[in-house]
């Protein structure tokens, strides 16, 4: 079982960085005259800080001025990640300024990984630029399975995403708080099941409030249950489905590539293995009200891999709310609004059922259609 650590250095606050990176921020003419720590008589009766202020005193074209260089520190309340404190300060300096009687935010930058501060002049929107690899969407595959049939090529395929999530969820990681942040993210979050709820029509004929309520408060139930399984913290991908992956092509040989890693490289297995094998169902119930035929070998072909090579069988006490997202998203009007109406019932009613047991039962999946 593989370990994971994410031990950084601290970051060294040099006068000939901050000195170089007021040059870059204000211009050439920019000279820093001192600097010290902000205060020394504490927070008064506040225990808990978020960083350590340095006072910075410099001028510009002969004009002195005065600021606070701010650091947030990494903490259990969502800021376990440089991006997470980079998102709050990007709120302050832009939302800062807009508020009459605020202070007003000068300038905001980075550390790099020599420890230099690097400006970000007039942000409005960032960007990602990556690798274009080749290969084609897997979702095809399942495509051609509906209209021609199963090959033995698919099964392989299966069994390689399978036997690779699990070299992937071996790498662990001990943080009882980030494996609860990422239970908390599943429910609560804005693009995770409450959130993906309030983007439902409201009300919605096929499922209507009363039953949207009475799931919410069994998912409560489950973020407890969840509450003994924090060592099961591992790497993931996160939203390991048919649309993010690339099927690759060589002569003979096929292999994949995976795209879009969201929220975060560490949570629960669980996630990955539902989010991917939930796919074979909504395309198994085109034309049939259960799970049957190509689509359920291509499912037990998956979780059998996955098992063998993971060896989780505590996956089955902890699956069923993660299957109830990925639902949410695979059964969403707006996000996949061609479903006809009984494979979307299906895919409500399976949420609802899938919550009643302890634990899932993968080799007789068809009575939680019923």
């Amino acid at each position: 079982m593989r370990k994971g650590t994410e031990e950084k250095p601290a970051i060294v606050v040099r006068p000939e960085a901050v000195e170089q990176y007021l040059r870059e921020a204000f211009g050439p003419t920019a000279r820093m005259l001192g600097a010290g720590a902000m205060g020394s008589g504490g927070q008064g009766m506040k225990e808990f800080g978020y960083g350590k202020p340095v006072c910075l005193e410099f001028e510009v074209d002969g004009q002195v001025r005065r600021g606070v260089l701010s650091i947030m520190r990494g903490d259990k309340y969502g800021h376990q990640f440089y991006w997470d404190r980079a998102a709050i300060l990007m709120f302050q300096f832009e939302a800062g300024g807009a508020m009459e009687k605020h202070v007003r935010p000068m300038a905001l930058g980075y550390f790099d990984q020599d420890d230099r501060l690097v400006p970000v002049a007039r942000p409005k929107e960032f960007f990602l630029l990556s690798e274009m690899a080749p290969g084609y969407d897997y979702y095809l595959d399942l495509q051609r399975i509906q209209k021609t049939g199963l090959e033995a090529r698919d099964l392989d395929m299966v069994r390689s995403f399978a036997t690779w999530l699990a070299r992937v969820h071996s790498l662990k990681k001990d943080d009882a708080d980030l494996y609860l942040r990422r239970v908390r993210n599943l429910i609560g979050a804005s693009e995770c099941i409450f959130g993906l709820v309030d983007a439902y029509p409201h009300p919605y004929s096929l499922f209507p409030p009363q039953r949207f309520c009475a799931l919410e408060k069994r998912i409560i139930d489950w973020r407890w249950k969840l509450r003994g399984f924090t060592h099961r913290l591992s790497e993931v991908h996160g939203d390991f489905h048919p649309w993010n992956v690339l099927i690759q092509e060589a002569g003979d040989t096929r292999d994949f590539a995976v795209l879009d890693r969201s929220r975060g490289q560490w949570g629960e297995p669980a996630d990955d293995v539902a989010t991917m094998s939930l796919n074979f169902v909504l395309f198994g119930l085109y034309g049939h009200k259960e799970l049957t035929g190509d689509f359920e070998r291509l499912f037990m072909a998956f979780w059998e891999t996955y098992l063998r090579h993971a060896g989780d069988d505590e996956i089955f006490s902890v699956i069923a709310p993660f299957y109830v997202f990925r639902g949410l998203v695979v059964a969403s009007p707006q996000w996949y609004p061609g479903h006809p109406e009984d494979v979307r019932r299906g895919l409500l009613r399976f949420l609802e059922n899938v919550l009643g047991d302890e634990r899932f039962d993968c080799q007789n999946f068809n009575r939680y259609m019923r």
